[in-house]
């Protein structure tokens, strides 16, 4: 007897699912956090977290995004 076609398209949909679950999941493991510049000209670069001009560049970016908070909305 074959499946019902709703219980078909669930199938493929949990399929879906679970495999893009599962890429969610080994991209956060291997993803790693960094900070990237970009220069006028179009030029960037990137800075490795762990760094030292990666670490000042977090500090730098916290610092801003505390002081944007603190504006006042109009």
């Amino acid at each position: 007897m074959p499946p019902k076609p709703h219980r078909v398209l669930l199938d493929r949909v949990s399929g879906y699912a679970d495999e893009a679950a599962a890429y969610m999941r080994r991209r956060r493991v291997s993803r790693l956090p960094f900070a990237r510049l970009y220069y006028s000209g179009g030029r960037a670069g990137d800075h490795a977290g762990d760094s030292l001009a990666g670490a000042e560049l977090f500090v730098a970016a916290g610092r801003l995004i505390e002081v944007a908070g603190k504006r006042p909305r109009p």
